[in-house]
């Protein structure tokens, strides 16, 4: 939920942190704490289906599974994309592993809660001891790209503000920078805030709206087809049916444009297959395979969870309004260029072009730091 205005320098830094989330749950690796009640044993383990192989998720009132509220993966945040190779085909993190993940978090949500102001950061509210979000294939770990995929992985690396430029048009600029969609992964998979998901049924249609960026995606429940092929979205054309309680949504017809996760570039022949089951009255399972022979040399697959969070709501993500991403950059790398042309009339060496990462670190020493909302 965004309830306040962001400062703008800020605006520009967001695109990675969903990269670092998914990649490895960096975030989450600082000073620990005692986790506290609810983070001290593996939120899985107390799902309502778990406990009770016989419990039924609560009802619409035309009788269909009810997915509908408003929900997030902030629980998922610190659980990496792929799974360490050490811990081969376990699923679950042993006891010592459980604690020193809960432990980050708790640490996390303590200094988010009490210390940190530079931006707003969420932690949820359990700790879940899974060792990836990848499940399928059994190594819990992403397949290799092939050919086309690496030429097309290399051709997107280091696109958009956290890339090292140049910037002189728009295509220069990620989706992402220019608020236009994360796709279905980007807002899925965790970041470091922004993690919001509101569902809302009706007997024909889903619709599904995600916080940051605020796409929403209408599903079919009427057994349609697909569009023609000629159609292609940046979220993909969705249909959806019911198999028992699981709601089963496969999409196809997307775009190059988006990806399947950090570092994860997709082709126009993507399809993929999402199932949502109720598992908890606080609690959706959500499975999605990526099949993409394209670009995956096998498909794979995604769970995450979905959980409800306390007074959590979500509101209207105004990203056009005061997104700074485009227009700073573009007369970043104007000043750039000025003070490349300065150095050589002196015949001085060029300056260096900075990373978009050094924002998220201290000032090297000597730096002029200034407030960019003051208006100087």
């Amino acid at each position: 939920m965004l309830a306040k205005k962001i400062p703008l320098v800020l605006v520009v830094a967001f695109g990675s942190s969903a990269a670092w989330a998914q990649e490895g749950g960096r975030i989450g690796d600082g000073p620990g704490a005692t986790p506290n009640k609810e983070r001290s044993i593996p939120a899985e383990t107390t799902a309502a289906l778990v406990k009770d192989p016989k419990w039924k998720a609560p009802r619409t009132s035309w009788g269909a599974p009810s997915l509908d509220g408003q929900w997030s993966v902030d629980d998922m945040r610190g659980i990496p994309r792929d799974r360490p190779e050490n811990q081969a085909t376990r699923e679950s993190l042993t006891e010592e592993e459980f604690y020193k993940r809960a432990s980050q978090q708790q640490g996390g949500k303590d200094r988010a809660t009490k210390e940190e102001t530079f931006l707003r950061n969420e932690w949820g509210t359990r700790t879940f001891g899974y060792t990836s979000l990848v499940v399928e294939p059994a190594n819990g770990r992403v397949p290799a790209l092939t050919a086309a995929g690496k030429a097309h992985a290399d051709a997107v690396a280091g696109a958009g503000t956290f890339g090292p430029g140049p910037f002189d048009k728009f295509a220069d600029f990620t989706l992402y920078d220019r608020c236009i969609t994360r796709g279905i992964f980007g807002s899925v998979l965790p970041s470091i805030y922004g993690n919001g998901i509101r569902i809302v049924q009706s007997p024909t249609e889903i619709s599904i709206t995600y916080e940051m960026i605020h796409d929403t995606r209408v599903i079919h429940l009427d057994n349609r087809s697909h569009l023609d092929a000629s159609v292609e979205q940046y979220m993909g054309n969705a249909v959806g049916h019911w198999d028992g309680d699981t709601l089963v949504v496969e999409s196809t017809n997307f775009t190059d444009k988006t990806s399947v996760g950090a570092r994860g570039p997709h082709s126009d022949k993507l399809k993929v297959t999402e199932r949502y089951r109720r598992v908890d009255p606080g609690m959706i399972e959500y499975r999605a395979t990526i099949d993409d022979p394209v670009t995956f040399t096998a498909p794979f697959t995604y769970r995450v969870m979905f959980t409800s969070q306390p007074n959590y709501e979500v509101y209207e993500y105004s990203c056009h309004e005061g997104n700074g991403a485009v227009g700073h950059a573009l007369s970043g790398e104007r000043a750039f260029d000025k003070q490349v042309a300065e150095a050589k009339a002196k015949g001085l060496e060029p300056p260096k072009r900075a990373n978009g990462l050094n924002i998220y670190r201290a000032p090297a020493e000597g730096s002029e730091v200034f407030d960019i909302n003051a208006g100087q």
